[in-house]
C-alpha cells in the first residue's frame, strides 16, 4: 500500500498532526478544509460564497498535488456555520462541480474552529490507478 502524505500551509497541522490530504493507492482523502488565505487568516469574512470558493481552491490544489483532478472527486461534506448558507455555498460546489457530480453531504452544525469561518468541506477522490 503506497502512501503519500500532502502537506499543508495550515497553522494547525503541527499542533494536531494532520496532513491537508493523503493518498492512499488510487484514493486521495482531502481533510476539512477551511477558508484561510495566504497569510494565515480568514479569507472573506462575512462571505460564504467566497468562503467556499476559497475552501474549494485549496482542496484543487491538495487533489492536484496528489496527483488527482477534480474529476476524480466522488464525495464532499459541506459543513455550514447557518442553514442560511446553503445556496451560496451550494453555487460554489456547482461551479467546481456541476457536471462531476459527487456524492455530497450538507449539514449545519454549531461552529467551526474560528468564529468567522463559515463553512468548511471535505473530499474524496479516486484516481485511475496509472497516475
Amino acid at each position: 500500500m503506497a502512501r503519500k502524505n500532502i502537506s499543508s500551509a495550515s497553522s494547525f497541522k503541527k499542533g494536531i498532526g494532520f496532513s491537508r490530504a493523503v493518498r492512499v493507492d488510487d484514493r486521495i482523502l482531502v481533510s476539512g478544509t477551511a477558508p484561510i488565505a495566504d497569510d494565515g487568516s480568514t479569507a472573506h469574512p462575512g462571505d460564504a460564497y467566497l468562503q467556499a470558493k476559497r475552501c474549494l481552491e485549496i482542496i484543487k490544489a491538495a487533489i492536484e498535488k496528489a496527483g488527482g483532478r477534480m474529476s476524480d472527486v466522488v464525495r464532499t461534506r459541506i459543513y455550514l456555520t447557518d442553514a442560511a448558507f446553503q445556496e451560496e455555498v451550494g453555487r460554489a460546489h456547482a461551479e467546481f462541480f456541476g457536471d462531476i457530480r459527487p456524492a455530497t453531504t450538507m449539514v449545519a452544525i454549531k461552529g467551526l474552529m474560528r468564529d468567522d469561518w463559515l463553512v468548511q468541506l471535505e473530499a474524496e477522490a479516486v484516481v485511475s490507478p496509472d497516475r
